[in-house]
């Protein structure tokens, strides 16, 4: 009886420890994508704090151009310093008031989220930034933007402090190496890719 009560246990265990094993791997594939040969850890939030803080940053906008430049300028205002770890999650980025550009990107990217702005990771060699997709006439008459597979995106620089909607593209097409969409966690597949006004 103890024996068969023994093997009962044991077994139960193994399956536990399997279906927890089986839980972890699935975050994991959640959270990461190999993109161009790096790593791309999704950090974003769409927590009350940040939710939040997004209509508190944009509450006295009226405009579309408004609200996106609003965030940016909050988020170019942490100052830039190297996170050599993982990416901070958006919170830790507010609480440590320093981030670098995955750092303030996925803080970024999480506001814009909160609003309903299509917006993605653009991967380079040794850095990311955020894209954000604007129907505003006066941007697409006069600020060049990234087309992806035909539709105008914008340029947001999180490192750059004072940075504008459309920073311009400080990388060659051909160095983009992947766009994601984090909060589906997926890579785009680039049908076409173009930069202009």
């Amino acid at each position: 009886m103890v024996k068969r009560l023994s093997q009962i246990v044991l077994t139960l265990f193994a399956i536990f420890f399997i279906y927890v094993f089986i839980k972890a791997i699935e975050i994991v594939n959640r959270r990461e994508i190999n993109a161009g040969g790096s790593i791309y850890i999704n950090s974003t939030s769409s927590s009350k704090y940040i939710k939040d803080l997004a209509y508190t940053l944009t509450k006295h906008c009226k405009s579309d151009i408004c609200k996106v430049q609003s965030l940016l300028d909050y988020v170019t205002n942490i100052p830039y310093r190297v996170n050599h770890f993982k990416a901070h999650s958006p919170k830790q980025t507010l609480e440590n008031n320093f981030g670098d550009c995955d750092d303030k990107s996925n803080l970024l990217i999480s506001l814009l989220h909160v609003l309903g702005y299509k917006s993605y990771f653009i991967l380079v060699p040794k850095h990311i930034f955020v894209v954000v997709a604007l129907d505003e006439i006066h941007l697409k008459r006069l600020i060049k933007g990234l087309y992806i597979n035909g539709e105008k995106f914008y340029i947001l620089e999180t490192t750059a402090k004072g940075s504008r909607i459309g920073y311009p593209l400080r990388y060659e097409l051909k160095d983009i190496k992947a766009i994601i969409e984090p909060f589906e966690n997926r890579e785009i597949k680039i049908k076409s890719l173009e930069y202009k006004i």
